[in-house]
C-alpha cells in the first residue's frame, strides 16, 4: 500500500509540476498554440470528472451529459449577446439585458446546469440500465434541436461571442491568465469531488452502484442521494461549458450533441473510471491524439477506436490505474 500510494503521489506530482510550467515552457519552445489546447483539455477535464462521478463511482451511464456543458456555454453566450445588443433577455419574467460579469455569468451557468440537472434527473432515474441511458440520450437532443429552432441565438450556426467575460483583475483574453484559471478552477473542483466521494454521501453513491437494493434495505433513500450526485455533476458541466464559451469565444448546439457526450464518456473510460484523477488523463490523451492525429489523417477516429479497445482490454482502470497501479482514490 505504502508503495503504491507513493507511487501515486509521484505522479500527481509530476503532473501537477508540468501544469504549473506548461505555458513558459510553451513560450520558450516557440509554441505559445500549446497553452490554448491545455486550456481546452482543462476545461474538458472539468467535464470528464463530473462525468464521473456519476459514471464511475454511481454507475450511472448519462448519454446526455454534454447538455449540462451547453447549457452552461449557452447561459454565458446569451448573457453576452443581450449585454451587447442592450435588448431584454425574452424569457425572464423580468427586464434585464445581461452581463458581461463573470461573477454574475459563472455562477448562473452553474445554477441553471444544475437546476436542468435536476429535473433531467428526477425524471430519468425512476429507470434504470438501457432505459436510463435512453432517456438522458433523449432529454439531451431534445435540448440540442431546441437551441436549433431558436434563430434569436444563431440556430445551427450558434452564436459568436463579442469578447470574453470580465474577471477583474484578470484579463481573460491573456492565454496565460485564463489557462491558470481554469487550471485553478480544476484543481478546486478535484479537491471538492474528492471530499465528496470519500465521505457518507460519497459511500451511498458507491453502495447504490454496487447494489442499491441492500442500500435501499439499511434504509437509506438511494432516489434522492443519486439525484443530488446526477445534480451535482450537472453543475460541474455547466462550469465547463461556460469556461469553454469563452475559450472559443463561440457557442453552439453541437456542445450538447449526444456525440459530445460519447466524447466525454470516452475520456472518462480512457483515463479511468473511478478515481477522479483518470479523466484529467483521459481527456488529455483524447484531446492530444486528435490534436496530433489530424495533422497525420482526417481519419484519425480509425486509431483512436483500437486503442480505446486496448485501453479496457488490458488497462481496467485506465490510463491513471497504469501509471498508479492498483492504488485508486478508493484506497
Amino acid at each position: 500500500m505504502e508503495g503504491r500510494l507513493t507511487r501515486r503521489a509521484v505522479v500527481h506530482g509530476l503532473a501537477l509540476i508540468i501544469l504549473v510550467v506548461l505555458p513558459p515552457l510553451a513560450d520558450a519552445a516557440g509554441e505559445p498554440f500549446l497553452t490554448t489546447v491545455a486550456s481546452r483539455i482543462l476545461i474538458y477535464a472539468i467535464a470528464a470528472v463530473s462525468l464521473d462521478v456519476i459514471l464511475g463511482y454511481g454507475g450511472m451511464v448519462s448519454f446526455g451529459h454534454a447538455a449540462f456543458f451547453g447549457i452552461g456555454a449557452y447561459t454565458v453566450g446569451i448573457l453576452m449577446h443581450h449585454a451587447f445588443d442592450g435588448t431584454v433577455i425574452p424569457f425572464l419574467p423580468w427586464d434585464w439585458t445581461g452581463s458581461v460579469s463573470a461573477f454574475v455569468q459563472f455562477p448562473l451557468a452553474i445554477l441553471v446546469s444544475g437546476l436542468f440537472a435536476l429535473v433531467i434527473g428526477a425524471l430519468s432515474l425512476r429507470t434504470q440500465g438501457v432505459y436510463f441511458i435512453m432517456i438522458t440520450l433523449a432529454f439531451a437532443q431534445m435540448l440540442y434541436y431546441f437551441m436549433i429552432s431558436l434563430p434569436t441565438y444563431g440556430g445551427e450556426d450558434g452564436l459568436n461571442l463579442w469578447e470574453r467575460s470580465s474577471l477583474p483583475p484578470l484579463d481573460l483574453y491573456d492565454e496565460w491568465q485564463f489557462y491558470y484559471l481554469t487550471l485553478v478552477l480544476l484543481l478546486l473542483f478535484l479537491a471538492l469531488m474528492q471530499r465528496l466521494v470519500n465521505s457518507r454521501f460519497g459511500m451511498v453513491i458507491r453502495g447504490c452502484k454496487q447494489n442499491e437494493a441492500r442500500m435501499k434495505a439499511l434504509g437509506f433513500a438511494t432516489y434522492r442521494y443519486k439525484l443530488a450526485a446526477f445534480t451535482i455533476a450537472g453543475m460541474g458541466a455547466g462550469l465547463a461549458g461556460a469556461l469553454a464559451a469563452n475559450h472559443t469565444e463561440f457557442v453552439g448546439p453541437d456542445m450538447m450533441h449526444w456525440t459530445r457526450s460519447g466524447e466525454i464518456m470516452i475520456m472518462v473510460i480512457l483515463g479511468g473510471m473511478g478515481t477522479l484523477y483518470g479523466p484529467v488523463l483521459g481527456a488529455a490523451t483524447l484531446l492530444l491524439m486528435e490534436e496530433v492525429l489530424q495533422q497525420i489523417t482526417e481519419h484519425w477516429m480509425v486509431v483512436l477506436g483500437p486503442f480505446l479497445v486496448f485501453v479496457v482490454l488490458f488497462a481496467r482502470r485506465g490510463v491513471y490505474g497504469w501509471l498508479v497501479g492498483k492504488a485508486t482514490d478508493d484506497d
